[in-house]
């Protein structure tokens, strides 16, 4: 039954908790459950240094989930710049004050290490949301009104591109690109900008750096150099093998646990999962994922207004971006770029920043009722 007007407008504290979708709770709640334990058996079956440190960044992660999710959604929208404008902020930052080995990608605030790249692909989505939110259906077809969106994405991208961090940076474009479909933006500019990137391919490859262009030799023939640039895929493909139908079992891991998996805690921690538990520890977390991606869709598709829609399936396909990147390239689909696997890699700005990225989500179902005009957050 729908809502008056005015209790659209003054939905208590109280109605908004109520409608929590604690489904969803537990299913970010399993999710980061599976990390725990992988962190557990990476550190040889301790909780410290990555378990304990994970645990408590879940938690505080999750109260943020669930004060974003009763803020009222207007509240976004209307501070959606501001957010975008204080990540590109820090994302500036890193040039005189980023820390980071081979690559500048964090910087430290009051003690706390942050990577301002993590909270980028959720302040652009916020960003884009609101802009198409604000523009006529049919001002999506005019040019001149795609400039603002454009430059919105590749601003951050080009920022991150020079840490540097090809993942991220890639991420960022194509959760841009999803977001411009889902926005209303004709076929055959994605097609034209393909091309237009077909052709850009010998420019970009000869700008990238030496490690990159290895990661992709490597990626085409990783038997070239076993022992080099080849070794990190090699062992996880061993490691993946190696857990047939149940696994080998908790603890049991000879890949992790005699230090032949590179990076286990971050990148490569889908392989201690599927060698110590198999295909059904992996099914478990894929099954977990899928349910997480579908309440995703289904709160976008049920939105009564574009800012709900866009922000809703841009933060979510940001979230499969994350698990399909991660287990492809530990699979060997696609170059290794460093995307960890979410809410399971030991990481703390990307847990912080999934965790405020559903708490939109749920923002929005909870607010499902309220009509949002295209007036409504006029100005910064």
């Amino acid at each position: 039954m729908e809502l008056s007007r005015s209790s659209r407008h003054h939905m208590s504290i109280m109605a908004r908790v109520a409608r929590i979708n604690w489904v969803v709770v537990l299913l970010l709640s399993l999710t980061a459950c599976v990390g725990f334990v992988l962190l557990y058996s990476a550190a040889g079956g301790n909780f410290d240094p990555w378990a304990t440190r994970q645990m408590t960044r879940f938690v505080m992660g999750l109260g943020l989930c669930l004060l974003v999710a009763t803020i009222d959604v207007r509240f976004w929208l209307r501070n959606a710049y501001i957010i975008y404008f204080a990540a590109m902020g820090l994302l500036g930052l890193i040039e005189l004050i980023g820390t980071g080995t081979g690559a500048q990608r964090w910087i430290q605030i009051a003690g706390v290490r942050i990577q301002p790249s993590e909270l980028m692909k959720i302040a652009v989505v916020l960003a884009l949301a609101r802009y198409f939110h604000k523009i006529q259906m049919e001002d999506v077809a005019k040019p001149l009104y795609l400039i603002m969106p454009v430059a919105l994405v590749f601003a951050p991208a080009l920022l991150v591109l020079k840490q540097p961090d090809l993942g991220t940076a890639m991420m960022l474009l194509l959760v841009g690109a999803a977001v411009f479909f889902v926005a209303g933006v004709r076929v055959w500019k994605f097609v034209a900008v393909g091309l237009g990137g077909l052709a850009a391919i010998p420019v970009v490859w000869a700008n990238l750096h030496g490690y990159q262009k290895l990661r992709v030799l490597t990626f085409l023939e990783p038997e070239r150099d076993p022992l080099g640039a080849g070794y990190h895929i090699l062992q996880s493909k061993i490691a993946l093998g190696a857990g047939g139908l149940t696994g080998k079992g908790f603890l049991q891991g000879t890949q992790s646990h005699l230090n032949f998996l590179p990076e286990q805690q971050t990148d490569f921690i889908f392989t201690i999962l599927a060698e110590e538990f198999g295909f059904v520890g992996a099914l478990f977390l894929l099954g977990c994922y899928a349910g997480l991606i579908l309440y995703g869709v289904t709160v976008a598709l049920r939105a009564r207004n574009q800012f709900g829609r866009v922000l809703a399936i841009g933060v979510t396909i940001n979230f499969f971006l994350y698990v399909f990147i991660n287990i492809a390239m530990v699979t060997g689909l696609i170059p290794v770029v460093g995307v960890p696997l979410p809410l399971v890699s030991y990481g703390g700005t990307v847990m912080l920043s999934l965790l405020f990225g559903f708490g939109l989500i749920m923002c929005i179902a909870i607010h499902r009722d309220v009509q949002i005009t295209r007036r409504e957050g006029d100005g910064l």
